[in-house]
């Protein structure tokens, strides 16, 4: 019986859990929009922990809590993952997911944002974005 009790609960969350992930991804957007992921990876040229942790910092406090963003996070290259196809050129990651691409276009204007570039660029050797729509 304990058996079949612990069955039952497992099959009910399993359930549960592909009811509530089965909702399409484009819903943050609208019907339609589909999400839009924002990945920009930076080289700096001052590479101490303190310059990375500053950018970080500034990430915060600039690039997060923006209108129309679902996900944000900004943190520092994993240096115990280096395997073969581990891209490690870039010292410090931002991950922003918009609701969809309009989102992203208001976040490209707005004034947080051109204070981030303007306060940090000149620690940067090289800065690369890859935009992609995304779905679950």
């Amino acid at each position: 019986m304990r058996k079949f009790i612990t069955v039952l609960l497992i099959v009910g969350l399993f359930a549960g859990g592909w009811l509530f992930g089965a909702r399409s991804t484009t819903e943050a957007g609208g019907k339609g929009s589909p999400m839009l992921a924002h990945m920009v990876y930076f080289s700096l040229k001052d590479t101490s922990a303190e310059a990375k942790d500053k950018l970080v910092a500034a990430c915060k406090k600039h690039l997060s809590g923006h209108k129309g963003t679902a996900f944000f996070a900004a943190g520092t290259l994993c240096e115990d993952l280096k395997r073969e196809v581990n891209d490690r050129d870039f010292d410090v990651a931002l991950h922003l997911v918009f609701a969809d691409k309009a989102a992203q276009d208001r976040y490209q204007t707005a004034d947080r944002h051109e204070e981030f570039i303007k306060e940090n660029k000149d620690n940067w050797k090289k800065v690369r974005v890859f935009d992609s729509y995304v779905s679950k």
